[in-house]
């Protein structure tokens, strides 16, 4: 892995872990507890001032220290739990939570999170300029690395996911015409792990996970495009023309060992070779062949 990737994940410091947060439904208990206390403070203060007043004040200031604690976590959200800038845990428990009101809370989606990047131009083993984008599944699992090890998680991912894809586009040739090396457009298993594994070191110091990637556009640069496109047909010619001289060639072998193992006709050399001629342009041949018939002789 690049050294880049390396020292940055040796920067880490963070680690997610469970924070002390308790169930909310208790604390509402409370809460109505105290909205009866103020009732009742209400009720006494025409006929007992000084303890009418205590116990309103008193329900009021327990209404609203219990209620500044609350929050609700919907499944898949954790909420990072911080006292003055320090960090005291995160809590993945879904429900009504809570915690000390002076303690602040931060929350965070634990979804898979679906982002298809822009189309950029790298360049390729070979040097030939292509265009490409990826599609790439990732989730946040370690909400403490997300939140406080990375400046904006979200465009970290952005821009991690263009250098993990011009390091993958930059490796491999985009085509090989030989079929003997991997390439990009044809070992789409081999180089989608590769940019899955690029991503994940890339990430990891993020506290995010890749569980899916791979390429949604791949092609060459539009200035190259057509040069491109004229070299893959030459080649296909090529390739089809040499299969159909490769076939033709056996089966006139074919045809001379079949005459000659049956003994239809004895052939000398010119005569062989004016078979020979006459078949390779009735099997090669684009157009359909016009049958002559000799009736006198080679001589």
């Amino acid at each position: 892995m690049i050294d880049s990737v390396n020292s940055v994940s040796t920067l880490t410091h963070s680690q997610e872990r469970p924070a002390q947060a308790s169930s909310g439904y208790a604390m509402l208990l409370v809460l109505l507890l105290a909205v009866v206390g103020i009732i009742a403070g209400a009720v006494i203060s025409p006929g007992d001032k000084p303890l009418g007043v205590t116990v309103l004040f008193g329900s009021a200031f327990v209404f609203a220290f219990v209620l500044l604690g609350f929050y609700v976590l919907q499944p898949n959200q954790a909420a990072a739990v911080t006292l003055f800038g320090s960090y005291k845990g995160s809590d993945r428990v879904t429900g009504l939570r809570w915690v000390l009101p002076w303690m602040g809370r931060k929350k965070v989606s634990l979804r898979a999170n679906n982002l298809i990047s822009d189309k950029i131009k790298v360049n390729d083993l070979r040097g030939n300029p292509i265009e490409i984008a990826a599609q790439v599944v990732w989730r946040v699992t370690d909400t403490a690395q997300a939140l406080f090890d990375v400046q904006d998680y979200k465009a970290f991912v952005n821009v991690q996911i263009e250098a993990a894809v011009r390091t993958i586009g930059s490796r491999y040739p985009y085509d090989d015409y030989e079929h003997q090396e991997i390439t990009l457009r044809g070992a789409h298993d081999q180089v989608n792990a590769e940019l899955r594994d690029e991503l994940r070191a890339r990430l990891k110091v993020a506290g995010i996970t890749v569980d899916e990637c791979g390429f949604t556009h791949l092609a060459y640069a539009q200035e190259i495009a057509g040069a491109m496109l004229r070299r893959q047909q030459a080649e296909a010619v090529v390739a089809a023309r040499k299969t159909l001289v490769e076939g033709a060639v056996g089966m006139v072998e074919m045809a001379l060992d079949s005459l000659s193992a049956k003994q239809v006709v004895e052939l000398d050399d010119e005569r062989r070779a004016a078979m020979v001629s006459n078949l390779m342009v009735v099997l090669c041949g684009e157009r359909e062949t016009q049958p002559v018939v000799n009736t006198g002789t080679l001589y």
